[in-house]
Formats: structure tokens, C-alpha cells, sequence
């Protein structure tokens, strides 16, 4: 009597030899074995009666991958289940950023049917590179699902549309921050400000005075990165009337990002405040305003400063207003020398990615990229695969042949981006 391996007879099971009523997960982790040639199979058996058997399904999919799986992950995002449905939607960004499933808000998939709220309390730092192309259906697919009953699989859709970058689905996240759940406006701010469409702003300015502080925070960081001039006013009323201090920095960082200078003297008011964000914020907006009357105070308070989260704003403040040399103690090399610190390199990089829209702070950062360490080649990679142009391009070529295969990628990746802006 000829023995089939077990993958084949759970195949069979499938196939209708003895009826998927008496499927179970085993059986489904049996058919994957197959690989990408079982997709098909295991897309049969998301109509398969059992929950616990789609789940397997969903799971085994996107541990598969790549390149036959969004289409199924896109029919589960329909599914009936919303424990289904938020697995599908882990699977369909962890097509797109490998690793996601384990860090995402489903975690494990043993996590299915119990509460995930507080996943949605998380770090949600992850996006993207710029250059990669989500199709469209998975974007309209997570869009609907933004609207559908189940709280909890509206919130984690919200997360993936930000991550995914989904411009299509910016009216669908505004929609979502006029819902009664603040965990929902939340992700759906967060993914507006991943998603980075200016128009946005205007449309969640309501929430600027919301009651619950971290929606009021979240919605504060939005305008400001939407740049929306038209949220000044209401920020500066924000600022002096508020008594949460995590909210008048958030109010003051966002009108730093917003500069004008009619809030100049507000900005110089804080420049010494006691409290380092507030002084943090404060030169920020001074070097914006790149009025170069504030330099000798940009200068003098950089030289008092003891706290290196605030000198380094206080770098950023003169590389914005002209002090763009490169010298052992300048503040441009200051900045530089951040990214070989895991605790200021995440303050470093978004500086020097905003400094390098200025072509005399590009010139800089091609030499310094050429000498750097593994870190500085790293961080200036990222930074001008954000910022830099065709010019940029050129210099970045050198990094690809890096004998260390992380700079190595990191060129190759700044380069895509770049052409893909192009």
C-alpha cells in the first residue's frame, strides 16, 4: 500500500475526499507546506465553515508571501470574523513591510478573539519607503474596512493605511476622525500624518480643543506636519490657555513648524523656559523664521545649554540661519555625529532631512557622507533619499558599492527613492 505524505492527504481532505466539515488547523498547516503552489488551496478554505480554520488559512498565507498572496488577504479582509478580518489586514502590510505580523495589532495570532485595545497604545513609528507602490485594491480594501462595525478592525485598518502610505484613502480617515472612539481618531491622525497629503489639515482642526488629551496632542502633531497656516491662531489660543504641559508643547512645537512672524517674541519668550521641550520648540521656530537677528541668541544659548536633546535643536536653529561650514564643533557636524547615537539619532535624522532642502546643506552632507562611519552613512543616506535631487543621486552611487551591506542598502534605497520622486 503506496503512504502519501501528510500535506497531500489534508489536500485531499480539501478536495472533498472526506469533506472539509472535518478539517482542522493541523490540516491546514499540512497543506502550506506546499508553499506558494498550496495558495490557491488555502484560498479555497477561507469559506470554510470553521473560524478557527480560516484563521489557520489567514495565517498561513501570509507567512507564505510573496508573490500570490494579496488576493486572498484581500477576500479575508471581507470576511465575517473580525478577528479574521484584522489578520488579513496584518498580512496584507507584512506583504508589503516583512516582520509586520509580529509586531502588528493582531501580535500573534493566538491574540484572535481577545482584547487588543491596548495594542493600539503601541509605538506606531513604521511606514514605508517612499518608493514602494501598494496596489490599489489592497488600499481600497482596508479603506472599507475603515468603515465597517467592528471597532477594533476599523482602528487596526486605519494603522495599516498609514503605514501603507494610502493617499487614496485620506477622505476615508478624515470621515474616521469624526467617530465616537478616540482609539479610531487617533490611528486615524497618526495615519494622516504618515500620509503627509496637506490637504488633510484644514479638516481636523475641530480637534485641536478635543477633551481627551492624547486625540488633542495627535491633532496638534497634525497640522503642524500638514503645515495648515490656517491652525496658527487656534494654536496659540491652545498654547495660553491649556494647562497639560505635554499639550503646550505639542501646540508650541507645532507653531514651530508653522513659522510667523508675528510669533517671534512668543518664540524668544521660550527660548529659556525651564522646560527643555518648550526650548526645544522655540529654537525650532527661530530657525524657521531664519530671521538673522536671532543668531547671537541662537549662538549664546547654544553655548549655555547643557542638555543634549536641546543643543541639538540649538544646531538646527543656526544651520537653518546660514552656519552651514563643516568643522569639529560647527553645528552642522554636531548633527552628523548624532547618528551614531541610538538615543539622539532619532532626534538627529529628521533635522538634517529638513536642513538638507537647502542645496548649500546638501554640498555639506556629500562630503561628510564619504568620510563617515557605518551610522553617518546610514542617516545621511535616508536623508538624502528624502530631500535630495538628481545631483544627489551621483554621490549616493558611491555608497551602493559599501563593503558593508547595510550602507550598502541604504543608498540602494535612498537612490530608489529619489528616482521614484523623480
Amino acid at each position: 500500500m503506496r503512504l502519501y505524505p501528510a500535506w497531500f492527504v489534508a489536500f485531499l481532505a480539501v478536495s472533498g475526499a472526506f469533506g472539509q466539515a472535518n478539517l482542522r488547523p493541523k490540516d491546514v498547516r499540512e497543506i502550506a507546506r506546499g508553499g506558494p503552489s498550496a495558495i490557491p488551496k488555502l484560498q479555497e478554505l477561507l469559506s470554510n465553515p470553521s473560524v478557527e480554520v480560516r484563521v489557520e488559512a489567514v495565517r498561513q498565507i501570509t507567512e507564505i508571501g510573496p508573490p500570490r498572496s494579496l488576493d486572498p488577504l484581500i477576500q479575508a479582509t471581507r470576511d465575517s470574523d473580525p478577528g479574521v478580518q484584522m489578520l488579513a489586514t496584518d498580512g496584507l502590510v507584512n506583504f508589503y513591510l516583512p516582520g509586520y505580523v509580529k509586531h502588528g495589532v493582531s501580535g500573534t495570532f493566538e491574540r484572535v478573539g481577545t482584547s487588543i485595545k491596548s495594542r493600539f497604545t503601541d509605538t506606531n513609528d513604521q511606514v514605508i519607503d517612499a518608493y514602494i507602490t501598494v496596489r490599489p485594491d489592497v488600499i481600497a480594501a482596508l479603506a472599507g474596512q475603515v468603515h465597517s462595525g467592528n471597532m477594533d478592525v476599523r482602528t487596526n485598518a486605519a494603522r495599516a493605511l498609514g503605514i501603507l502610505r494610502g493617499k487614496a484613502a485620506v477622505g476615508d480617515l478624515i470621515a474616521a476622525t469624526r467617530a465616537k472612539d478616540s482609539t479610531l481618531i487617533y490611528e486615524s491622525l497618526v495615519a494622516l500624518q504618515k500620509i503627509r497629503d496637506e490637504s488633510a489639515g484644514p479638516q481636523v482642526e475641530f480637534l485641536l480643543h478635543d477633551f481627551d488629551p492624547k486625540v488633542q496632542i495627535a491633532a496638534i502633531e497634525t497640522v503642524g506636519l500638514l503645515r495648515d497656516k490656517g491652525a496658527v491662531s487656534a494654536l496659540s489660543v491652545v498654547l495660553g490657555q491649556s494647562n497639560n504641559i505635554k499639550v503646550k508643547r505639542a501646540a508650541l512645537t507645532a507653531l514651530a513648524m508653522l513659522p510667523d512672524p508675528v510669533y517671534r517674541s512668543l518664540y524668544q519668550q521660550y527660548l529659556h523656559d525651564k522646560d527643555e521641550t518648550l526650548r526645544e520648540a522655540a529654537a525650532e521656530g527661530l530657525g524657521r523664521l531664519k530671521d538673522p537677528r536671532d543668531l547671537p541668541a541662537l549662538q549664546q544659548a547654544w553655548q549655555d545649554e547643557g542638555k543634549p536633546g536641546q543643543r541639538l535643536s540649538l544646531a538646527f536653529a543656526q544651520v537653518m540661519l546660514g552656519k552651514t561650514e563643516l568643522s569639529e564643533f560647527s553645528p552642522l557636524q554636531l548633527l552628523i555625529n548624532n547618528l551614531n547615537m541610538s538615543a539622539y539619532s532619532g532626534v538627529a535624522l529628521p533635522y538634517l532631512t529638513e536642513l538638507a532642502r537647502d542645496p548649500r546643506v546638501r554640498a555639506a552632507l556629500y562630503v561628510a557622507i564619504g568620510t563617515g562611519t557605518k551610522d553617518e552613512k546610514i542617516g545621511l543616506a535616508r536623508v538624502l533619499g528624502a530631500s535630495g535631487d538628481k545631483e544627489s543621486v551621483a554621490h549616493l552611487q558611491k555608497l551602493v558599492d559599501d563593503p558593508d551591506p547595510a550602507v550598502s542598502q541604504a543608498a540602494l534605497n535612498a537612490t530608489r527613492t529619489i528616482q521614484a520622486r523623480m
